[in-house]
């Protein structure tokens, strides 16, 4: 069913945007019968209970805090479904590309479904912690095929004092430097859908992004 998915990208200005601006935006990226397996994948695991409230921190000093991050997530694993399977393949394939592209050492990637429920936000933060900072690329695709303005739950990006917010369209691919750009996810009104992840750095040599 999912052998023969492929990405749709203009991977030189990608990649240009990723290095020159630190993030980059691409829309209906992955094939439709692919979003849509994720997507009731993802529904599928919030109806059956399957979903882990997410915390913050690392190690032992992971903690829940509300007040702070509002999702609840589940991680990928190889092998468990097929459209976690062939996403999981198709994002080998980018870490290949990101790797020659970019000169970078990518080794691995890490990627996990994410629900906010409605009125649930994640307040500003970078993706790095100060006990590992082996993120470099932070992806995220938006699984919300019925999202309208006004429902809220955009990604803001920061660059200094000033901000981007980018609204989590169905199909929509945001990926950036995960130590360059701090960034939060704000209110929002209706349930909101997400797959994220990071491709990680093996601590050897040196890589263009920095």
């Amino acid at each position: 069913m999912f052998a023969e998915q492929k990405d749709i990208v203009n991977w030189e200005q990608l990649l240009d945007h990723l290095a020159e601006r630190d993030f980059a935006v691409v829309d209906s990226a992955f094939e439709a019968i692919l979003l849509e397996s994720l997507k009731d994948r993802l529904d599928q695991l919030w109806q059956e209970d399957e979903l882990e409230k997410a915390g913050i921190g690392t190690l032992g000093q992971y903690q829940i805090q509300e007040g702070i991050r509002g999702d609840y997530i589940q991680w990928l694993e190889s092998g468990k479904h097929p459209a976690e399977e062939a996403f999981i393949q198709l994002m080998e394939e980018w870490r290949l590309l990101f790797n020659r592209g970019l000169f970078l050492n990518l080794e691995s990637a890490e990627f996990h479904f994410a629900i906010y429920p409605e009125g649930s936000f994640y307040k500003r933060h970078l993706d790095q912690f100060k006990e590992r900072n082996n993120r470099i690329i932070t992806f995220i695709l938006y699984l919300n095929p019925n999202w309208k303005a006004g429902d809220g739950g955009e990604l803001r990006i920061y660059k200094g004092e000033e901000h981007l917010d980018i609204e989590p369209i169905y199909g929509r691919i945001v990926v950036f430097k995960s130590a360059a750009l701090e960034h939060e996810v704000l209110p929002t009104q209706v349930k909101r859908r997400s797959l994220t992840g990071w491709f990680l750095y093996r601590p050897e040599g040196l890589s263009f992004l920095g």
